[in-house]
């Protein structure tokens, strides 16, 4: 972090002699974490470029205006559904750089131009090789759903195995040597409790998250963590009977970045919000309910490793197995769930928001405004977590705020208790329009990597040329909380850094005009525009999955 905040060059404060100083007491020092938000491979790609340009492996990231380093100084990263497919891949190959994945021409990592409804152009066999996959599963007395499908395709992208990687697992990362040693965070994946047969996911429903030592969550609904390796082992009341065997293989990591992105029961929802009524959107809504009639529309994690457990706020305590979807059903598209707890004492957050909340797949603050909304949910789900103040999502757009790095809770005295500074991150295009469509499963490499290359000009602020002194601000800010703690005085570029860059508390609900924001680094800006997905489109690719696997059955 010394090496990080030198960099950053704080003009008059001297940030090694300061860590130096406070080594013997670490609750002083930074508490970094990162959340790469969801939105499927809009979100991987965009991420991507941020986590590039936050990594000190990164060729030319530590140079001038540049952030690498900042992956390495983090104690957490947190992703959900799109955002899931990036910390998954990057940690399950060995904790991989993002220019070590762009490089390698031969593995079929991220080879995009080929969508998981066709394979990888060298496998041949793909759909029976799935089939066989996920056959061993129910062989072994394990129920199946169309998540365990969904989970072994993708992994074909995001896992370098020639057969998409079936024995590799999200607990076998805890062995990882890097890991072990602490060089790198902590990695975290969310997922959306929900009750069989329900479609919409509450504001209010349970958030389990995965990381390489436990599935479980800090809402007191349910409020343990059972062991991740151990998952598949009958667990009842939180223990082991002692005539039960344990089970292990169970935390598959494609089932784990599937389940994250679960969401085939939005078809559903999709169905009801559209007036087609053509012989394709029968013929999807008669797959759909025969899946989701099994509850197969989800990911099913039996046996339910919290069975009778706190049974009486448990409101699956009695359910044989537990139902996971997509972390962002419940509109907390960013991950930042497990990175609030007291217990982790996080200092700043970097949310990086590649949502596509517009009509034309930008963000607007929705995730930002559901999780604070969450923290002062009067149910108490938020378990005494505290999230600073947001605007609504009219001001977001209005005042500009999803078109740069925004700074939220920069006075933690107007908290009413310990809660991480947000730095706010939304996907804008500075050299690409990367605005596509969640449900987009195929993209050329050029597009691809220009995608991740405008996610790195996102975070950087195009490498510094934007703000030369946003190098700066972000050092003020991973110091914001640790300079509170000591009671050292904030540097004059700090203080100049916080009036530019915080939230003043500022209001204008007004309904925004359509929000089409053109690239701002080029005078010739791409002819490409916008993508739209219609109710009707986004249904079809959707549900193309579940079709082609119906047929190949």
């Amino acid at each position: 972090m010394g090496n990080l905040l030198g960099r950053l060059n704080i003009s008059g404060f001297d940030a090694q002699a300061y860590l130096n100083e406070n080594a013997d007491n670490t609750s002083n020092l930074p508490n970094i974490a990162i959340a790469a938000s969801g939105g499927g491979y809009r979100a991987m790609l965009n991420g991507a470029g941020a986590v590039a340009a936050f990594d000190s492996r990164t060729e030319n990231s530590t140079g001038p205006g540049q952030l690498g380093g900042l992956l390495q100084s983090a104690t957490y990263f947190s992703g959900l559904s799109g955002g899931s497919w990036l910390v998954g891949s990057i940690y399950i190959n060995n904790f991989t750089s993002i220019d070590a994945i762009l490089g390698d021409n031969t593995s079929g990592l991220w080879d995009l131009e080929h969508s998981i409804l066709q394979g990888p152009a060298t496998v041949s066999d793909y759909y029976r090789q799935l089939m066989d996959a996920v056959g061993g599963k129910t062989d072994a007395g394990f129920n199946d759903s169309i998540t365990d499908y969904w989970g072994r395709a993708l992994s074909y992208q995001l896992v370098n195995a020639t057969d998409g990687g079936p024995a590799y697992t999200w607990s076998s990362i805890a062995l990882q040597p890097e890991f072990v040693d602490g060089k790198m965070p902590m990695p975290i994946i969310i997922a959306d409790e929900r009750a069989p047969g329900q479609l919409a996911i509450a504001p209010n429903t349970t958030v389990f998250e995965f990381n390489p030592w436990e599935l479980g969550t800090f809402d007191p609904t349910t409020y343990g963590f059972a062991p991740l390796e151990y998952l598949g082992s009958s667990f009842s009341a939180g223990t082991l009977p002692q005539n039960e065997e344990c089970v292990r293989g169970f935390d598959n990591a494609g089932f784990i970045m599937g389940t994250s992105s679960s969401l085939f029961n939005q078809g559903f929802l999709l169905i009801n919000g559209t007036n087609d009524t053509n012989v394709l959107t029968n013929a999807v809504t008669a797959i759909l309910e025969q899946i989701g009639d099994d509850n197969n529309d989800i990911s099913l994690y039996g046996p339910n490793p919290f069975y009778y457990y706190h049974n009486e706020t448990n409101a699956n305590a009695q359910s044989p197995t537990l139902y996971l979807v997509d972390g962002g059903e419940d509109l907390q598209n960013i991950p930042l769930h497990p990175l609030i707890q007291p217990p982790r004492s996080v200092d700043i957050i970097f949310a990086i928001d590649s949502s596509a909340d517009t009509q034309t797949s930008w963000p607007n603050g929705t995730s930002m405004v559901a999780t604070y909304r969450r923290s002062l949910d009067p149910t108490g789900i938020a378990n005494g977590t505290v999230f600073p103040s947001v605007p609504d999502q009219s001001s977001f757009v209005n005042l500009g705020l999803n078109t740069r790095p925004t700074f939220f809770g920069c006075d933690s005295s107007n908290m009413t208790g310990p809660s991480p500074l947000i730095v706010y991150i939304p996907n804008f295009p500075y050299s690409y329009l990367s605005n596509v469509s969640t449900f987009d499963l195929q993209y050329n490499t050029t597009e691809r990597n220009s995608i991740i290359q405008n996610g790195y000009n996102v975070v950087t602020m195009a490498n510094g040329t934007t703000d030369m002194e946003w190098p700066a601000c972000v050092g003020c800010a991973i110091l914001s909380r640790s300079l509170e703690k000591t009671g050292t005085d904030i540097p004059r570029v700090c203080q100049q850094c916080f009036t530019r860059y915080c939230w003043n508390g500022t209001i204008n609900s007004t309904q925004p005009l359509p929000y089409s924001p053109e690239v701002a680094l080029t005078a010739d800006a791409e002819s490409e525009t916008a993508k739209l997905t219609t109710s009707l489109t986004t249904l079809i690719v959707i549900c193309a999955f579940v079709m082609r696997l119906h047929a190949v059955f």
